[in-house]
């Protein structure tokens, strides 16, 4: 968790719900994606996977020729990131497709993940995300344990806002720091213990900050990680509803707001209810 998520707003959208200052999803951008990737970077996209780049949430001092502007004000950016982070110090971008999450209870001790907490901190919006659940009592075809899809989303049917670290890292073999190319800028999903219920999909969750918290998380200025070690916690349970969906949203193919349509009780078999415990179709 979390490996798959509904990024299903459009630009404007975000930039309404996040009181975006500075919309830059247009800017070129270095993608690590072999093919387009599809739907485009930027547009709705319902099955949001590792790789892909996103649209993320972050707030910077506009920069000049010798650095960040320390007299100007930060300004809240919306841009394209690639999924899947990427330590500034490392030798090449292959690992990046393994750290798509940091734990919370880690972050702040981790080498790939420290430094990041204290000076580049994001909001990653989403619809909601996915998670599959391994059944208990039914196997596939292979005999192995059958996994359940769910989708899970705020309760109250607002934007989630996914707590996020972000990194950059430069290309040495590119000599103009000026190319856009030279840069590869990368974030990951914060997550935190599931809570009672979304833990009978999985032991993880995203950690999804409250609007009143956004700002404090965002905050340049904030740089050591005890000011924000608060909200890296599980929050009380309630904020959010899930359910089964299509076997589809496995694929990464798949895209589509039918992703989020919930399967019938007939497609369901030894899928755990979330809500009562109790086993469907075992």
């Amino acid at each position: 968790m979390c490996g798959r998520y509904a990024a299903s707003a459009n630009v404007g959208e975000l930039i309404e719900e996040f009181e975006i200052e500075e919309e830059r999803t247009g800017e070129p951008t270095r993608s690590i994606l072999v093919s387009p990737q599809d739907p485009p970077a930027g547009s709705p996209d319902f099955n949001m996977a590792p790789t892909k780049q996103a649209p993320v949430v972050l707030t910077r001092r506009p920069r000049t020729e010798e650095g960040a502007d320390a007299e100007v004000e930060p300004v809240r950016q919306l841009r394209l990131l690639t999924w899947g982070l990427v330590p500034s110090w490392s030798k090449d971008i292959r690992g990046g497709a393994r750290m798509i999450n940091a734990r919370a209870e880690t972050i702040a001790s981790k080498p790939s993940f420290a430094k990041a907490l204290g000076a580049r901190r994001a909001l990653v919006p989403a619809e909601g995300w996915y998670e599959w659940q391994v059944s208990p009592t039914a196997n596939d075809a292979k005999g192995k344990p059958r996994k359940q899809p769910f989708f899970i989303h705020r309760a109250d049917g607002a934007t989630l806002a996914m707590a996020g670290i972000y990194e950059f890292w430069r290309d040495r073999a590119i000599a103009d720091p000026q190319d856009p190319m030279a840069w590869l800028t990368t974030f990951a999903v914060v997550t935190v213990a599931a809570e009672p219920g979304l833990d009978r999909i999985h032991d993880r969750q995203p950690l999804v900050l409250e609007r009143a918290d956004w700002e404090r998380w965002l905050a340049p200025d904030v740089t050591s990680p005890d000011e924000v070690a608060d909200l890296l916690v599980t929050a009380a349970p309630g904020r959010f509803e899930a359910y089964p969906v299509s076997r589809a949203v496995s694929s990464n193919r798949s895209n589509g707001r039918e992703l989020l349509l919930p399967a019938p009780v007939s497609d369901l078999v030894g899928v755990v209810d979330p809500t009562t415990g109790e086993v469907i179709n075992g």
